[in-house]
């Protein structure tokens, strides 16, 4: 049995009282069990880190999930300036039906996308997380700062949360899409143009769960969005920050989003952007300058399903 944890169950606001079933009707496996009490109620929650099945047997009942998708991977190219990811799409409801007929139901836990090492071109998104008919979209790519003429691999990808856009004034990507109520993630932030002669600039952050991506200014990078905090796992937990942007020439890294979110690269930083958190769908970093420097993977995603035992 795991250890019960004491403290604050529910997110935003909302009361244990308030928030989901008075017990179940039912016993359940699946994923890491965490037991812990809240003011004198006992609480389960099912933590998957990977993908299997909540399996449900004997009656019904309500649970509250959480299912955030895996953060998408920052954008890099030749000479820095690139967009952070942003975070994987974030969705929680208190009032999800299950029962032991039929008693399996899919839980799939989203990767963190692919960031290019030492090349000029946008990150890959990350992949969705689902728990039964309920699906979180990756986070978008950051773009990446070259061509300087444009081109589709310059703005942020759209997800779950978008990705920051590329350096020369480039678009972040939409957040929200598909458009979910309430809403699943934010936009990341647009890139910048020092207006120099040779188009140098610096790229946006990652769009957040809780707020856009930051939009550079200058030669300085956007920093990423904010997360989401939830207590569902019987324990505050900040998740889906945005990677932060690549600076070029004179800035130095760019903070990811509290939630998971890495930092980007920047002179006179770490050139590499840096990864998401694992388990958290934080977007990852841009490379920034010198030339040649890796993004950042986006972090992977989490579902957890909770009830009163």
């Amino acid at each position: 049995m795991a250890p019960i944890f004491t403290g604050s169950k529910f997110g935003f606001g909302r009361s244990a009282e308030a928030a989901g079933p008075t017990g179940p009707s039912f016993s359940a496996t699946g994923g890491v069990v965490s037991d812990y009490e809240v003011s004198g109620t006992y609480y389960r929650a099912h933590i998957f880190t990977s993908t299997g099945t909540f399996d449900v047997t004997g009656g019904s009942g309500n649970v509250e999930y959480l299912v955030v998708a895996g953060g998408g991977g920052g954008g890099v190219n030749s000479a820095g300036g690139g967009g952070g990811g942003g975070a994987g799409g974030f969705r929680t409801g208190t009032s999800f039906p299950v029962s032991g007929s039929p008693g399996v139901y899919t839980v799939t836990v989203g990767g963190g996308g692919a960031a290019p090492g030492g090349s000029s071109s946008r990150g890959s998104s990350g992949s969705p997380s689902i728990f039964s008919t309920i699906t979180s979209t990756g986070g978008g790519a950051g773009g990446t700062g070259e061509p300087v003429g444009g081109g589709p691999e310059t703005v942020g990808a759209p997800g779950g949360s978008g990705g920051g856009g590329g350096r020369v004034g480039r678009a972040g990507g939409t957040g929200n899409s598909p458009p979910t109520s309430p809403s699943q993630g934010s936009s990341g932030g647009n890139g910048s143009s020092t207006g120099s002669t040779d188009n140098l600039g610096a790229g946006g952050g990652g769009g957040g769960s809780g707020g856009a991506g930051n939009n550079a200014s200058g030669g300085s990078a956007g920093s990423g969005g904010n997360g989401t905090a939830s207590s569902i796992s019987g324990a505050s937990v900040t998740y889906a920050g945005g990677g932060g942007g690549g600076g070029y020439p004179q800035s130095n890294s760019a903070s990811g989003g509290p939630g998971g979110g890495g930092p980007g690269g920047g002179f006179g930083g770490a050139p590499t952007g840096t990864p998401g958190t694992a388990n958290t769908g934080g977007g990852g970093g841009s490379g920034g300058y010198p030339s040649n420097q890796g993004g950042g993977t986006g972090g992977s995603g989490i579902v957890i399903i909770a009830y009163p035992s």
